[in-house]
């Protein structure tokens, strides 16, 4: 399975309860977020009844500029992590972004 079908999703105990609502399987939006002070290549997802967390950081460089000039929302399918992802790394969502283009860092 390639690497851009598992991109994990960190997120913190502010969005447990948005991920609750959500099903198995499903689709999310993805949102430069330009004005993070905390991480400059930020990418929100969001879903349901909002956000659920952010692309992970060591890989949102990777598709921050292409979701950033994006004059369509993007979109990409989405699921729960298994009990060993959990276990092993927290993760509770894995995106397939393999149709989001990638435009690499300079």
């Amino acid at each position: 399975m390639p690497l851009s079908e598992r991109v994990p999703v960190v997120a913190g105990l502010a969005y447990v309860e948005n991920l609750r609502t959500l099903p198995q399987s499903f689709t999310v939006a993805l949102s430069a977020e330009t004005g993070n002070r905390y991480f400059r290549h930020a990418i929100a997802v969001l879903a349901g009844p909002g956000k659920i967390g952010y692309v992970a950081p060591e890989v949102a460089p990777i598709y921050y500029e292409s979701i950033k000039a994006s004059t369509s929302p993007i979109t990409c399918v989405a699921r729960r992590a298994s009990v060993f992802d959990h276990e092993t790394s927290g993760v509770e969502v894995l995106l397939d972004m393999s149709g989001v283009p990638v435009v690499t860092p300079e």
